[in-house]
């Protein structure tokens, strides 16, 4: 069953998404070549917890850690470990936070130092996938329309389009109904109402769409061991339209990059 939030639970909830991008902005700052995915993930924990947060992955169906944090091949809930990151390396980092009663949820995938260019384009596209995404939570829209327009962006450039991990709905519990897959058809899937709000989260392979489940119950790889980019916002829908409670815009102070893609998803509410 969709839970509608009200205005005032649609704040509480941007308070808890704003922690988690505010944490993804620190973070970014840290990600380069030698620094270990455990160290991201201490001053993670640190900075989520000063800030009057708790990290919400932490032991969420025993998750041994504070992000998931996924590098390469890894589509999705790599654990961190001391491994030292390498230039080249394409790292998704997913966070998670609870606070006031809601929980904020989302993820960026990072180029650490030099990627090659058909690894930037996959990330770019991804990206791209997520904004087009979100354009269809209109009210009276289905959740299928978010998802074919994922899947068609990123088809398009011949990527694989995973099919076994989904976004969601998002609230009180950190996965809520519906669930919003990244594949589908137009119209299709559950009406689109205001007071829905949804953590959208394209992942996206540059080779074939089928993965793999490790036995240590959490780690995702694509199967033929290609690189995959994962992008997550939480959105909700304000007067019929889509809002972002969540934002890129501290990664990107972070990182010295301009954009304006998040313009026409912002409201003062």
């Amino acid at each position: 069953m969709i839970q509608l939030k009200t205005i005032e639970e649609l704040r509480l909830m941007r308070e808890s998404a704003q922690l988690v991008s505010k944490t993804l902005g620190m973070v970014a700052r840290e990600i380069k070549p030698g620094v270990t995915t455990n160290y991201i993930d201490k001053i993670a924990d640190e900075f989520i917890r000063d800030h009057g947060g708790i990290p919400a992955f932490l032991g969420q169906y025993g998750f041994p850690k504070n992000l998931c944090i996924s590098p390469n091949e890894e589509v999705v809930h790599g654990i961190p470990n001391d491994k030292p990151l390498e230039d080249g390396d394409v790292l998704s980092v997913d966070c998670g936070v609870y606070m006031n009663g809601f929980y904020g949820d989302h993820a960026y995938s990072f180029e650490v130092g030099e990627v090659l260019p058909e690894v930037k384009k996959l990330l770019k596209v991804t990206k791209e996938s997520l904004y087009k995404g979100i354009e269809q939570c209109v009210r009276g829209k289905r959740v299928g329309d978010i998802s074919f327009a994922i899947q068609s962006h990123c088809e398009a450039h011949g990527y694989g389009v995973v099919r076994e991990l989904v976004g969601h709905g998002l609230g009180r519990k950190m996965h809520e109904d519906p669930q919003v897959p990244n594949y589908g058809k137009e119209g299709s899937g559950k009406v689109l109402k205001d007071g829905i709000a949804l953590a959208i989260e394209p992942m996206i392979n540059l080779g074939t769409e089928k993965v793999k489940f490790h036995s240590d119950g959490w780690t995702v790889t694509t199967l033929d061991n290609k690189p995959s980019a994962h992008f997550e916002h939480d959105v909700c829908i304000i007067g019929g339209k889509p809002v972002l409670l969540s934002t890129f815009k501290y990664i990107y102070e972070a990182l010295g990059i301009q954009s304006d893609e998040e313009a026409a998803f912002t409201l003062d509410f």
